[in-house]
């Protein structure tokens, strides 16, 4: 359950900005437009599949730039 509290001299509007912040964080509106029409199972599997790859992609892309990181900075030990 998210829970924002109005700090002292903060406005409303800047209190509903960090809730829904901490509401798309949570991922419940993503939740809620999910369960807003039925999805065939199907449908789920495929979804999810690209989810993975996705999250597959992503994972190598980040370790790859670890990598050239860690090459560039031998490069820069070696002057």
């Amino acid at each position: 359950m998210i829970r924002v509290q109005l700090r002292p001299g903060e406005s409303l509007e800047s209190a509903l900005k960090r809730f829904k912040r901490q509401c798309n964080y949570a991922g419940i509106f993503r939740l809620a437009k999910r369960a807003s029409y039925y999805e065939k199972p199907s449908e789920r599997r495929r979804r999810e599949e690209r989810e993975r790859q996705r999250n597959i992609l992503r994972s190598m892309r980040k370790a790859m730039k670890a990598q050239e990181r860690s090459k560039a900075r031998a490069r820069l030990r070696r002057y």
